[in-house]
């Protein structure tokens, strides 16, 4: 069993939204597993008790919480009308709402009356555009407060947004928004990162040249550089901002009216367009910020390191609907050091801090305390997700960031538009381990016969619907695609492409992509189960690791980025491979161990396993412009095998 590095007092037990759901219900809850397990037996009760405690904003009410309780198919709160505008809209007057931080730009400050000013004042000048319902907005947009107002504005009339970040090359663009048909396109003329100023001018006019549905063309003026758009109908952002009304007017609309297109990462082929309804969307995300993360109306400031390019945009705009003030950061995270983001938390009175993996990794190998560098007395809540946090990571936020902290690892995807596996702030946080499978998602590790399995390595699977589901692919409209990317494996189960193992703390392990296992002499390893054992060495920068086929069967091929100073020679590698023997099994040990001077992520931040391999047995990768670093992809090209 792994060690418990933290407990709630009984103090943050008691306030906490959890338990005061657990107290108003009907049920008698003795613990979070307790609620979890009734939660998944009685999903509609579940459901309509949520709705009911988060005091969601409707119009009309539903006739029934769910209808043809199978996946794909269900159909949650028929009946229902709302907007999803209004309910992130909803708090109190005076209360900041955002705080916009962006490298060269001064800090912005809006209060919930001011965004609702400003979200009405866009929404008049977008009408003006004929920005209707069903109406797809396309953003190309830097994380910043004029793309909040300009997304709520959007959602206020019933249109569906849809955004990439601006560091995606113009085709990973085209193939995301040429798919949608895009009237209105929004964009900055570009954007800051790490002290350096990138113009778009030309990434955008790429965009408008193949993409010839967009009518008009909004450009947010973030960065001095003057532009020039080869489109007819280009409007200045503080142009269209020209009514003074206090409140948007907001379309009330179906629980599944669509609200966001989100895009898979397209790493592997053109990228799936999904749908996600309003209400789905809008429920799940208060649940998440109020059971699972406990963020408390009118007392939390939350923040995500994100782009608007990746799904945890969306999650943490949300916020505003649990009356939080949500942080927005453009720029790089270790502008002027690694302490950036820490003293942002400090200066804006951060309670949930969102991260990934990958900078607390980098964090560590600049041995930086932030505890001793900034205030982070205000923090409650350490949230990571984007890959598997590591059990040494754990123990460096205990040890460098406060001992009394509730950190969460989160697990789940663009797909649901949220979490399968997160936190709680009645549980204990155990070393290396998820806390716990969300409320009201019946989630299991599945062997490959169907079978439940606890304490070994199987598919996550989903064995119920939930409310995040998207309610379509776009342009499949006899679903067969939709179909074919969770059902296909386990009918009627939602099957996400993870590899998990359930613990006996009834906790998570993720042990990477379930489409990246390897399978050398058919035994199924997770690649993070590697990544543990790898990161532990001083001298290993970062790593990826895949499976290469060779004769039937499958060669471990692990690609390591050493720090300044290291090689990769005779000793080095032995001591790679006894250290993943010692941590792991033999059968993790890699044939081939290979020193390479970059390791390639997507813009959102995720390692490409799957085009490292493309690459390696001599296959194309497409869509490389999802690729924040597409050129790394050269030297594997090369790898003598």
């Amino acid at each position: 069993m792994n060690d418990i590095l933290w407990t709630p007092s009984e103090n943050r037990r008691k306030s906490s939204l959890i338990n005061k759901f657990m107290k108003n219900s009907s049920q008698d809850f003795k613990d979070y597993f307790s609620l979890h397990s009734w939660s998944i037996d009685n999903i509609e009760d579940f459901w309509e008790e949520f709705w009911n405690f988060s005091g969601i904003i409707h119009s009309k009410a539903y006739g029934s919480v769910l209808t043809n309780p199978v996946m794909p198919g269900a159909k949650w709160f028929e009946g229902a009308e709302l907007n999803y505008a209004e309910n992130l809209l909803s708090g109190e007057s005076n209360q900041t709402a955002i705080i916009s931080v962006a490298e060269g730009r001064e800090d912005k400050f809006y209060t919930f009356a001011e965004l609702n000013r400003a979200v009405a004042s866009a929404q008049r000048g977008l009408e003006n555009l004929d920005v209707k319902e069903g109406t797809r907005v396309a953003a190309f947009v830097p994380n910043c407060v004029e793309t909040v107002i300009l997304m709520l504005a959007v959602a206020s009339s019933g249109g569906v947004w849809t955004s990439c970040s601006p560091d995606f090359g113009s085709q990973g663009v085209i193939d995301r928004f040429g798919q949608v048909e895009p009237e209105v396109l929004i964009v900055a003329n570009g954007y800051n990162y790490n002290g350096k100023t990138f113009s778009l001018e030309e990434k955008i006019n790429g965009v408008l040249d193949q993409i010839d549905c967009i009518k008009h063309t909004i450009c947010i003026e973030f960065v001095s550089l003057t532009y020039d758009l080869n489109h007819s109908s280009v409007i200045n952002y503080d142009d269209l901002l020209l009514s003074d009304l206090d409140k948007p007017q907001f379309k009330q609309l179906p629980f599944d009216h669509p609200l966001y297109i989100m895009y898979s990462s397209g790493t592997t082929g053109r990228p799936k367009s999904i749908v996600h309804g309003a209400g789905g969307t809008l429920i799940q995300h208060l649940k998440e910020h109020q059971l699972q993360c406990d963020v408390q109306r009118g007392r939390d400031t939350l923040f995500w390191f994100t782009t608007c390019g990746w799904m945890m945009w969306n999650w943490l705009v949300s916020g505003l609907a649990s009356g939080a003030t949500i942080v927005l950061y453009d720029g790089s995270p270790s502008h002027k050091g690694l302490g950036t983001l820490w003293d942002l938390a400090d200066r804006t009175g951060i309670t949930h801090f969102g991260t990934s993996p990958k900078f607390l990794s980098a964090c560590a190998n600049e041995s930086l305390v932030p505890k001793e560098n900034s205030d982070l007395s205000r923090l409650k809540s350490l949230l990571s997700t984007g890959s598997p946090l590591v059990p040494e990571q754990f123990d460096w936020v205990y040890d460098n960031v406060s001992s009394d902290i509730h950190l969460a690892s989160i697990s789940g995807g663009t797909d649901i538009i949220g979490c399968f596996l997160a936190g709680s702030p009645i549980l204990p946080v155990y070393r290396g381990e998820i806390q716990c499978p969300q409320l009201g998602m019946d989630v299991q590790s599945w062997d490959e016969t169907g079978n439940s399995v606890i304490g070994q390595s199987g598919e996550l699977v989903c064995t119920k619907p939930f409310p995040s589901m998207p309610i379509s692919f776009w342009n499949d409209d006899d679903g067969l695609k939709y179909h074919n990317a969770y059902f296909d494996e386990f009918p009627n189960v939602w099957t996400h492409g993870d590899y998990l193992e359930i613990t006996e703390n009834r906790g998570a392990i993720i042990y990477g992509r379930s489409d990246t296992t390897l399978n050398p002499g058919g035994v199924r390893i997770g690649t993070a189960e590697i990544y543990r054992a790898v990161e532990t060495l001083s001298a290993v920068e970062d790593a990826v690791v895949v499976g290469r086929p060779n004769a039937g069967d499958v060669e471990i091929v692990l690609c390591v980025k050493l720090v300044d100073g290291a090689d990769l020679n005779l000793d080095m590698e032995t001591k790679i491979r006894n250290t993943i023997r010692l941590m792991t099994t033999p059968r993790h040990i890699p044939k081939y161990i290979f020193s390479v001077a970059e390791i390639p992520y997507t813009i959102s931040g995720k390692k490409v396993e799957k085009a490292v391999l493309s690459t390696i047995i001599g296959k194309q990768v497409k869509n490389k412009d999802v690729l924040a670093n597409p050129e790394s992809l050269l030297e594997y090209m090369n790898l003598a095998f």
